[in-house]
């Protein structure tokens, strides 16, 4: 990972809007019709060049394919791997427990259209059944990276703790068993990504969102880190021989507008997340509920060597952040951590999904220009240039 070494330098979480021809043929997939494969390649590389272009134009300097051809972050391993099968039959992930009406009262207002998802369960033994999709990404984002002007370009990849625990094991005998096998299934796709010279980011919202789900949200925190701990291990294991400098991970408390009440404190698990054998961190550092965290890093101190990749940007409402402000979160940063270890970044992913934008397409380019032009300000005040 490069270093903001003489001007701060920008990024995003990963996934961004589709396009319109692009969404059609994923929604047409997951509701089990037949596309045309030939027809929906083409229409993947256009949409990857697309976004890419778009990265560079409004000024993102480490850029990513979009998450494009993917269904969601961590659900298009349903058509990459052996053992998995897909339902719609499984409940939805309670997230607003203090206002347990509230997801009932958003779908309703919000939720027309959507799409039930396919939600993979772990049926069998877990192997690489389509590598093909994983080599089209690196292709993809390959030679449409040849002909912009950028500092790096990175692909997102599923944490071994979030397939753990968003895709129910009906297979293997215990939950460790289960996670072990995941993070060699998953090492193929982490070692594939850092080989081809891209920076392989880590897509760990487990880390934060789980504290509060069943069985641990009644238990002592300790309960929590504890399984923590197991993802970490399992992650670093299938991290091993990848050179800390292209990994990067990400965490955060689920990219949704909710009141988000029962969060755990990003103090509560820092010291667990820094075990991670990578090189950067990338968290939410901007919307209401963790914009105050910042604070943390008067008490914590970053690892040498480490980069913070704090989100500047919110990426669940349609405010277009202005640029003064998101150059002062970022000095905010840079005076706490040292302004060569910070990169600015963004809350989470405005694409999680294919079948739902919570930010008018359009905004999010505003939003990354916003990011870009806070940055470039940032940068003349903390190299004190005129």
């Amino acid at each position: 990972m490069k270093r903001s070494i003489d001007r701060i330098l920008t990024t995003h979480t990963g996934s961004l809007p589709r396009t319109e021809a692009l969404r059609r043929l994923i929604r047409s997939r997951e509701l089990g019709e037949d596309i045309d494969q030939q027809i929906f390649r083409e229409t993947v590389k256009l949409a990857v060049e697309e976004a890419v272009v778009q990265q560079a134009q409004v000024g993102i300097d480490v850029v990513s394919d979009g998450e494009q051809a993917k269904s969601s972050f961590y659900s298009y391993l349903l058509e990459r791997l052996s053992g998995l099968a897909g339902s719609t039959d499984a409940p939805p992930m309670k997230l607003n427990w203090d206002f347990p009406g509230y997801q009932d009262w958003w779908a309703e207002t919000h939720g027309r259209g959507r799409v039930a998802m396919k939600r993979p369960e772990c049926v069998g033994p877990l192997s690489w059944r389509d590598r093909t999709k994983l080599e089209t990404d690196l292709e993809n984002l390959r030679e449409v990276t040849k002909g912009i002007t950028m500092e790096e370009a990175f692909l997102p990849s599923a944490s071994v703790g979030i397939v753990a625990q968003r895709i129910p094991n009906r297979y293997y005998q215990s939950y460790e068993a289960y996670v072990e096998a995941i993070a060699n299934v998953m090492r193929d796709e982490y070692l594939a990504i850092a080989n081809a010279g891209f920076i392989l980011q880590i897509d760990a919202p487990e880390m934060c969102i789980d504290r509060n789900q069943p069985p641990f949200r009644d238990e002592p925190i300790e309960v929590f880190l504890k399984r923590m701990d197991l993802w970490v291990e399992a992650l670093n294991h299938a991290l091993t021989g990848i050179p800390e400098e292209m990994v990067r991970l990400h965490i955060c408390w689920g990219n949704g507008e909710r009141p988000h009440t029962e969060d755990v404190p990003l103090e509560d698990i820092i010291e667990t997340v820094l075990k991670v054998n990578c090189a950067g961190f990338s968290v939410e550092a901007s919307n209401p509920r963790h914009m105050h965290e910042w604070k943390l890093w008067e008490d914590v101190q970053l690892p040498p060597g480490k980069v913070l990749m704090p989100g500047v940007i919110d990426s669940t409402t349609n405010f277009v952040e202005h640029p003064d402000l998101v150059a002062q979160r970022i000095e905010t940063f840079a005076n706490l951590v040292g302004r060569e270890n910070v990169i600015a970044s963004t809350d989470c992913g405005f694409g999680t999904t294919a079948f739902f934008d919570a930010i008018y397409p359009p905004l999010v380019w505003a939003k990354l220009r916003a990011l870009s032009e806070g940055a470039r300000i940032a940068s003349n005040r903390l190299w004190q240039r005129r």
